[in-house]
């Protein structure tokens, strides 16, 4: 099924990359659900609109959860994908996102860094309190930058690209990001996502050079209206 839509969601478009505005819910690869990935409509988005005979180019650079909005960044030829694939290794690429929790953290502006360890069969990762072989070092600066009635907006520079980084790290100093039950949080949010979202990325265009700032508009309802932050 074609999601005609979702050229509105379009942050950047050249003839090496394509950046993408994630809605919660969309899956960016395959996984054991068998549902549609956002890869394979991106795909016929391009067949379509482009008319396009044979098959189209899509190759996945980077993930965020399921749960999760914000900018991704997909290649629409090898030799970018070759190229993002190498930028991402070498922390090239510049990520900040966005949560809200309903704690307050101690400290208002922190680097937090972790050993973490993912036990991949409950899919979820754990802060290490003592070294283990298979932990890996996580690490994000974070600062408190808006509060409302019921809920303070954390501004977050990933440093590492852990599995569930931000989600343990957070929920590790008591602030939970709203609605991820996984992590501590008490409630689901509506849509079944967590209010998570991944919202500056800036990186030089892996093919001509130029430097690309991408910010992606905020999921639109009331929770992330209330903090009043320009789109």
């Amino acid at each position: 099924m074609i999601d005609y839509n979702i050229g509105n969601r379009i942050l950047h478009e050249d003839n090496h990359i394509i950046i993408i505005n994630k809605c919660v819910g969309e899956i960016i690869q395959t996984d054991k659900t068998g549902d549609v990935t956002l890869s394979d409509v991106l795909k016929q988005y391009i067949k379509v609109r482009d008319n396009k005979q044979g098959n189209v180019f899509i190759g996945v650079v980077h993930r965020i959860d399921r749960p999760v909005s914000g900018a991704v960044i997909f290649a629409k030829t090898s030799k970018s994908l070759a190229r993002l694939n190498n930028m991402f290794k070498q922390g090239d690429i510049h990520k900040i996102y966005y949560a809200i929790v309903k704690n307050k953290p101690e400290i208002e502006e922190a680097t937090l860094v972790h050993n973490l360890i993912r036990n991949e069969k409950i899919n979820k990762s754990f802060v290490c309190k003592k070294p283990l072989i298979n932990a890996k070092q996580a690490k994000l600066h974070y600062k408190l930058v808006r509060k409302s009635d019921m809920y303070f907006l954390i501004e977050i520079e990933l440093m590492t690209g852990r599995h569930h980084q931000i989600r343990c790290q957070l929920a590790s100093i008591g602030c939970p990001i709203k609605g991820d039950l996984k992590y501590g949080y008490q409630h689901s949010n509506p849509n079944g996502g967590i209010s998570l979202h991944a919202r500056k990325i800036e990186f030089i265009h892996p093919v001509n050079n130029s430097p690309l700032k991408i910010t992606a508009p905020f999921p639109e309802n009331d929770l992330w209206n209330c903090f009043k932050i320009e789109k």
